[in-house]
This record gives C-alpha cells, structure tokens and sequence, in this order.
C-alpha cells in the first residue's frame, strides 16, 4: 500500500475529484439554461434562428420557471450536507462520500434523461442531495489527514480543482453548441452526463482510500488508527520524528476519552443551542460556521456574476467578445440569469488566484487572508460601482470607463479566489470537536445553502431597483466584516484539530479573550506535562 507523501498527495488529488466534481455540476446549469432545446423541452421560452454565424437562440418567457429549476438544487444540498454529517460521524468519511455519490449517479441519471420539469426538478434535488453529502464530508475527511501545518493549503488545492471544473464545463458546453445549429439534445444531455465520470472515477478510488485516523479512533478501532496515521506520516518516522507521531497519536486518544463524556450534545439541535456542551461552547462554533458561509456570499460574488455581462456590453464589448469576458460560475454560486454568459477570462483568472491561497493560507493564517480579502475586494466594488456609473451617464466614454469598470471586476475576482472563496470551507472543518466534525461542517454547508438561496432571489431585485449602486452595498459588507473577523473569528492556522478546543474554552466570544485563554491553557498543560516527566525521573532514583 502506499505511505508518506505519496499516500497523503494522493489522498489529497482523490479529495480533489470530488470537489472537481463540484465546480463542474455548478458550471454546467448555465449554458444548460440556455440550450435551445432545453428550453423548448422545459417550456421555458421559444426559439428563433439567428443565421449560420449564431444558430438558434433561446429567448426566455418565463425566467421564474427558470430559477427555480436552479435554486431547488440548494434544497438538495440543504437536506444533503444535513444527512451526511449524520451518517459521517456514524458510519465513517468513506462509506459516507460513497452514498453520497451513488445519489449524484441517480440523480445525473434522471438531469439527462429529463422530459419534463417535474422530472428536472426532483432529479436536481436529488443531485443536490448527493452534493450535499460530498461538501460535508470531503473537507473534513481532508482537514482530519491534513498535517496543522499544512492543513489549509491542501484544502485549498482541491478548490483550484473546483474552478478548473467550471472550465472544462464552459468548454464542453461551448464546443457542443456548435453541433446542429445548437438545437440539438446532445448540447444539454451530455454534459449533465459527463458528470458522472468524475464520480465513478472518485468512487473507484475510494476503495484504496483510508479512512480518517481521527474517526477510527472516535469509533474505538485504535489499532487500525494507529496504522494509518503511521502509513501517512510514514516519510516524518523515516526523518526521525517518530515521537511527535506518537505525540499525535496520544494527543487524538486523549481528546477522544475526554469527548465521549459529553455524548448528549451530538445532535442538531443540541448543537445549535450549545446544550450540554461546556466549555467547549459548540453553539458558538455553529453560528461561526453559518454565518462565514452567508458573509461569503454577501461580500459580492454574485453581483459580480450578475452585473458583468451588463457591463461589458454596455463598454462596447458586443457579441462574443462580451461573453469571452463577462461570464462567472464560482464554487460558491451562480445565477440562473447570467449564467449563460459565462467566459473563459475570468474564470481562467480565477483559477489562478486560487494558486495564492495555496501560499498564503497557513503562512499569513485565515484572518489575515480574510481582511485584505476584504479590503481588496470593497475597493474593488466601490470602483466598479462608481465607473459603472460614469459609463451609464457619459456613453460617449464606453471605452474608457467601461475598460475601468471591467478592470475592477477581473480585480475582485482574483482576490475572492484568492481570499475568501477557499477560507469559508477551510474554518468549519477545524473548529468542531472530533465526535461532530461532520456535523459541524454541515452546518456551513447550510450557511452556504442559505447565502446562495437568498442572493439567488434577491439580486434581480437589488439589480432592477438601483442598478450599479448594489455594488456599493455589497462594498459596505466587505469593509464591515473586518471587525467581524477581527471581533469574533480566532486564529486556526498551524494550530492541532485537537488544540482547537483549547482555542473555544473562553466563556467570552471574543477572539482576543480566547488567545488569552488558549495561551493560559497550554501553559497549564505544558507545565502538568514537565510536572509528570520528572515525577517519572524521580520515582526509580526513590526506589
């Protein structure tokens, strides 16, 4: 069997599948939305023929049949991430990410052999299920293998994966349009259906996967758990390390013993209002986890992917160069009006910035990332929101303040990538206890599902009643959850799964009170640790 480095990068591109998976499912239901014969087979529109250059093109009579076709997959993957945390920290992260995706092959299967809209729509709830399932598990099975030191980066490489699925998914799509005048079912049916190869691919794979060393230990199966941790830290035992192996070992066991003490807050509810939890204030972790995710959303992604296309259009890029630059499917969300005009630009820039996560997150530490996240990206709103203005009043400028204005969109863009689409994933697979790890990551995941629901109905609101000024709202948010990082969000980097409890012992919320308490607690054990070594020295001398 593998070991070492080879095991954990190979741990790390399996992971990496499956959230491959993710980003192209997303990228894949805005040029399904489109598609001529789709729309004919949803009743969502007609169709006109456009000429050889353009072929049949779609026009949209009924865009609220239309999203709701695309927001009741966040119902999926509501219910989904809540029934995956149950069963991850019941049956294991393997068998876990398994079922799940045999619910992504059904419901695959049902999308692409779709007649109807009833039949689109349960098929999509049941993807989203599956999904669901996935975006539970898969970060935490990866945060549990993860070394501290290194735990954000590999996380962070799997979601460069996720932005290279959308541009696989806008290159299928884009190719596909060509054939028959793009009225053909090919054009939507198939890559619904490519999708399931990813799956097979990762589900194959797990068979030769581990399963996570903290859960096996969690379950009572500490031989086994002791080995894995051995295979994957194989290359740290072979470089003389093996006593902070056994440091590791010994450090999961002992929070497993004492965890299990509090048995009764394990469930939903329990862990939403903190009963029985202690010291280790599981409801706050929760509200943490919910609340990242929304603010994820509401820091402007989704105007982004609204706005563009208006944008660009509006600067004089007409036809396909406009669509070349304005289109935008991220990992976190997509809208159903827009979503169409996706492009290769931008997405290709995202995908890259997703490369400085990888460097930066452990180095500089989530808050860090996350406040010049934020004020990058607030100042890229306000630019863009002020140049979108300008180019409204003054058409005459288009090139010159529409150049602006498409220069703060690709600038935000790349700093999301960079910052805050990756943090949000990475904090609530840390900051749970070992015995609802799972659980607890589907609480983000409901955070995310919530922020995606919500904006997904509101931004043609915003959009329609005050135009280019919704960026400057979205620029607010940016700016105002600095302090909210800075207040509320400790600091998790380079820090043990298992310190992390330490890190939540403070009665207080703040995060400045925590560090005090956490650096308190660690001296204490740090001292009983010396207290015991000598007693140990002292004892055989007595005798």
């Amino acid at each position: 069997p593998l070991s070492g480095r080879k095991l954990y990068y190979t741990i790390n591109a399996v992971a990496g599948l499956a959230i491959f998976f993710f980003g192209y499912d997303q990228g894949t239901m805005g040029g399904i939305n489109t598609s001529p014969d789709y729309v004919r087979t949803m009743k969502l529109g007609y169709l006109t023929y456009e000429g050889p250059s353009q072929g049949y093109v779609a026009t949209i009579t009924n865009p609220t049949r239309q999203g709701g076709i695309v927001s009741i997959y966040y119902l999926g993957t509501l219910l989904g991430c809540l029934m995956g945390g149950a069963i991850g920290d019941r049956l294991g992260h393997i068998k876990t990410m398994a079922i799940g995706s045999l619910w992504v092959l059904l419901g695959a299967a049902l999308q692409c052999s779709a007649q109807n809209i009833a039949w689109m729509c349960c098929a999509r709830v049941i993807n989203g299920i599956g999904t669901g399932h996935l975006n539970a598990i898969v970060p935490v099975w990866s945060a549990e293998v993860a070394t501290h030191t290194s735990r954000g980066a590999f996380i962070a490489t799997e979601f460069t994966l996720n932005i290279f699925g959308l541009v696989v998914a806008y290159w299928l799509e884009f190719g596909l349009g060509f054939i028959g005048d793009g009225n053909t079912q090919i054009r939507w049916r198939f890559p619904i259906a490519f999708q399931i190869i990813p799956i097979l691919g990762f589900m194959l794979a797990l068979l030769w996967m581990p399963e996570s060393p903290r859960w096996l230990m969690k379950a009572g199966r500490v031989d086994e758990a002791k080995d894995i941790l051995a295979r994957i830290r194989a290359d740290s035992q072979q470089e003389g390390e093996s006593k902070s192996i056994e440091a590791e070992f010994n450090e999961i066991h002992e929070v497993v013993e004492l965890e299990k003490k509090h048995a009764k807050r394990t469930s939903y509810w329990s862990m939403f209002w903190g009963i029985d939890s202690g010291d280790l204030h599981i409801a706050r972790r929760v509200q943490l986890s919910i609340w990242l995710q929304i603010v994820q959303e509401w820091v402007g992604i989704d105007a982004i992917a609204v706005y563009a296309p208006t944008i660009f259009a509006e600067a004089g890029y007409s036809g396909r160069k406009a669509q070349w630059l304005s289109g935008l499917n991220d990992a976190s969300t997509f809208d159903f009006e827009v979503a169409f005009e996706r492009s290769q630009c931008i997405q290709i820039t995202y995908m890259l910035s997703t490369l400085i996560a990888i460097l930066t997150i452990d180095r500089w530490g989530r808050r860090v990332s996350l406040w010049w996240g934020s004020v990058g990206q607030g100042i890229a709103m306000f630019l863009a929101g002020g140049f979108g203005r300008l180019l409204k009043d003054h058409p005459e400028k288009a090139s010159q303040y529409g150049g602006a204005t498409a220069f703060f969109i690709f600038v935000y863009t790349a700093i999301f990538g960079a910052t805050w689409l990756t943090i949000p994933w990475v904090y609530p697979t840390e900051t749970f206890p070992l015995e609802v790890r799972a659980k607890g990551n589907a609480w983000g995941v409901v955070g995310w599902s919530i922020g995606n629901g919500w904006l997904t109905l509101l931004n043609p609101v915003m959009f329609n009643a005050i135009h280019e000024n919704t960026f400057h709202i979205f620029g607010i948010v940016n700016f105002l959850s600095i302090p909210m990082v800075w207040a509320f969000y400790p600091e998790t980097a380079n820090r043990t799964l298992e310190e992390i409890d330490l890190l939540f012992a403070s009665k207080s919320p703040f995060a400045w009170d925590e560090e005090k308490r956490f650096m308190e607690l660690k001296s204490k054990q740090l001292k009983d640790a010396i207290d015991s070594e000598t007693a140990t020295e002292v004892l055989p001398e007595k005798t």
